[in-house]
């Protein structure tokens, strides 16, 4: 007990400025709750948000690239591969024409042709990219067919339909694929609904053509799509690097003068 003379204090700790300072760290702990998260921070990004990213867009068709490439040079058809091709493969002769006009969207002389279009609208950028990323999608995958050596899917599997002119050398990975990709993917930012939807339906289609002609196997088109997309990426990126020294430089003089 304390002595009549002492002086007896009491203090309340449940107020006061010390525990607006203790707040944030308890809070950290679980000691008081957390704000809710925002729900646009708590949604989940889609996959056409992900691959808006250039960076995403580059990590992911070099991916894909090596992985494909990987399968393709054991010069191996697995199963479901195999399906896949006789599905595609054994569709109806008479879809030819129309084939061989969509096939024609992933050939070299379409990387010109779509760059020229750009140009007349107006958007040099744009067309400068698809010149160069279509360009570039082609001879890449002459390399890249050099280095995987995987043949054409008539000297893999037996009974393959051949339509058209024969397709000569390599089949690992297929350049029309690739450019149809790299082109789709440079134009859609720019494109409007119908357009998107066009392009989008075109890219995958291109693919399905040469598996119908017997040119190439499932596995040489999703490397090929892979290549165009890595390609695309890094001309993006190559582009907004470039912007961003030359409104650096810009800011300069400005602050110069």
């Amino acid at each position: 007990m304390c002595p009549d003379s002492c002086v007896g204090y009491s203090f309340d700790f449940t107020t006061g400025p010390h525990i607006a300072l203790m707040e944030p760290s308890e809070g950290a702990i679980g000691l008081y709750p957390r704000q809710p998260r925002s729900p646009a921070r708590n949604r989940p990004r889609s996959v056409a948000g992900v691959l808006a990213d250039p960076w995403a867009r580059l990590g992911t068709g070099t991916g894909m690239v090596l992985v494909t490439a990987i399968a393709a040079h054991h010069n191996r058809v697995g199963r479901g591969e195999a399906t896949a091709f006789r599905v595609v493969n054994g569709l109806p002769d008479g879809l030819y024409p129309p084939a061989w006009v969509v096939m024609q969207l992933g050939t070299l002389g379409a990387a010109p042709a779509a760059a020229a279009v750009a140009w007349l609208a107006g958007d040099r950028e744009l067309a400068g990219r698809l010149l160069a990323g279509g360009a570039g999608t082609w001879a890449l995958s002459k390399l890249v067919k050099r280095l995987v050596g995987r043949p054409r899917p008539a000297a893999l599997l037996p009974g393959t339909r051949r339509r058209g002119p024969d397709a000569t050398g390599l089949g690992y990975l297929s350049g029309h694929a690739g450019v149809a990709v790299a082109l789709g993917a440079a134009a859609l930012p720019r494109l409007g609904p119908a357009g998107r939807a066009l392009t989008l339906a075109a890219m995958p289609a291109v693919g399905l053509t040469r598996v119908y002609v017997g040119a190439h196997l499932p596995l040489d088109i999703v490397g090929g799509a892979a290549l165009g997309l890595a390609i695309d990426a890094a001309l993006a990126l190559a582009q907004d690097g470039t912007r961003l020294r030359s409104g650096g430089s810009a800011a300069s003089r400005n602050s110069c003068g």
